[in-house]
């Protein structure tokens, strides 16, 4: 039964691959993120956008050669430079929309909860790490159909 809906529907086994390429792109994420954290005792503000800026592109690079080989299976050698740009453009796009909502959360949605009450619970570390779950999920959608539809296009 599934195997008959993956051969009508490829799409299906794509994003299934995308989604768990994205599961390893986003443990990538967070623990260069929280090593950046953690070491350097910052965790909001400028500091926290550049080093949400640095796993995010640690990630991109380990992602494209993940999505190339195995999400979108293009073996193909001509284009690897245009691709290659292509998938960082699509993943700079990406990245602006992952850090503008993860800086949001943190900036926005942690005071709107109330610092008193969320510090005796959750951290600036958590809150900096759930920022980057929510920037995750939202640049999932516009990652998937611009490396589909652009960058690994049939």
């Amino acid at each position: 039964m599934l195997e008959s809906l993956l051969k009508k529907y490829p799409i299906i086994g794509q994003f299934v691959r995308f989604g768990l390429v994205g599961g390893l792109n986003t443990g990538v994420d967070l623990v260069i993120l929280n090593i950046l954290m953690f070491s350097t005792g910052l965790s909001e503000g400028t500091p926290y956008t550049i080093f949400k800026s640095i796993s995010f592109i640690c990630a991109a690079t380990f992602g494209y050669f993940m999505h190339k080989q195995w999400s979108f299976k293009d073996n193909s050698k001509e284009k690897g430079a245009e691709k290659f740009s292509q998938f960082f453009i699509v993943s700079t796009m990406g990245a602006t929309i992952n850090v503008t909502i993860a800086v949001l959360v943190v900036s926005q949605l942690k005071p709107l909860i109330g610092d008193e009450i969320m510090s005796l619970t959750i951290s600036s570390e958590l809150w900096g790490t759930i920022g980057a779950l929510f920037g995750t999920a939202v640049g999932l959608i516009w990652n998937f159909f611009g490396y589909k539809f652009v960058v690994f296009k049939k």
